[in-house]
């Protein structure tokens, strides 16, 4: 089949979130990287992380991708001090009381990725068209939304308020994203500059920049970027909280050296996203250990 032929075909094949997932994931795959899945021996990091979301479903991943669930396991295991100071949750939008909220703060979806409302100056925010944003915001689900990432199927839509954040000498914070495997962080994925100059770089747990990026789509950091003075304690805290998980992304940011918890996300990017050297969708891979089906077992359950 001609190949443009065969991307239309993918292109629609991929909107089809209703399929199974086995037979889903080929196409999204196949769509976003042009290759073709090996479902039963995935070699590189994102082939992995299709297998990831087919076989891999103890109920836990459910919790940690709720934004606000997981505060309790954080609150748990690592402490509630690592934690950004939240005003409420809402699953209903009219209940929101944005008269008595700060000039300053965040409203975030607990149930999907990248539904964000920054607000900078309460008195320049709509909150007319705010509300009619959000209701549309809680009638998404996250699974049939992107790729079919399952720990977010079962998530109850809401959204939670956080103090907005800010680095004292820097507009926008940077994300720290710790890749984790077995609970062993490899490497981390940081972002600077999101809303003047978006970049991107990969980093050692020493802090040295690494020779690989996470996508073509972002801006490269050429050079090195101060070191974060509270770098040792979030690689403790990600060495913690991805303990027992075959492979986790968590996320902080370093607000004038404190650490503050992000997210942990199983399916970083939704797997469309390819390092660059291509080499390193192996080698990354290759650190990604799956578990394996026991005799009989269709998925994954145990944690």
């Amino acid at each position: 089949m001609p190949n443009k032929i065969r991307r239309s075909l993918l292109r629609q094949l991929r909107k089809m979130r209703f399929l199974p997932s086995k037979l889903y994931v080929q196409y999204h795959y196949e769509y976003f990287s042009g290759k073709k899945l090996n479902i039963k021996d995935p070699r590189e990091f994102n082939a992995k992380i299709e297998w990831y979301k087919v076989f891999y479903r103890p109920k836990i991943l459910n919790t940690l991708v709720d934004k606000y669930e997981v505060r309790h396991i954080i609150e748990k295991t690592i402490g509630k001090k690592y934690l950004n100071e939240i005003y409420g949750v809402y699953d209903n939008v009219e209940a929101i009381p944005f008269n008595d909220l700060p000039n300053q703060f965040v409203i975030k979806a607990t149930h999907s990725s990248g539904h964000n409302v920054i607000v900078k100056d309460k008195s320049q925010l709509d909150t007319k068209k705010v509300t009619q944003k959000l209701k549309k915001w809680l009638k998404v689900n996250q699974y049939y939304r992107m790729g079919q990432e399952w720990a977010y199927k079962d998530v109850k839509p809401r959204f939670i308020i956080e103090k907005f954040l800010k680095q004292s000498d820097k507009s926008t914070l940077i994300d720290y994203k710790f890749y984790c495997f077995n609970g062993e962080p490899k490497f981390i994925d940081v972002h600077i500059d999101r809303e003047e100059d978006h970049k991107q770089g990969c980093f050692d747990l020493d802090f040295n920049l690494l020779p690989f990026g996470k996508s073509k789509t972002y801006k490269s950091i050429s050079s090195e970027i101060p070191k974060p003075t509270n770098l040792k304690e979030m690689v403790d805290l990600a060495t913690i909280l991805s303990k027992k998980l075959p492979f986790v992304r968590v996320d902080f940011y370093s607000v004038d050296g404190k650490t503050i918890f992000g997210e942990m996300t199983f399916y970083p990017s939704d797997a469309r996203k390819a390092f660059y050297p291509e080499e390193y969708n192996t080698i990354i891979g290759d650190y990604f250990k799956l578990p394996k089906l026991k005799d009989g077992q269709k998925v994954i359950t145990e944690f």
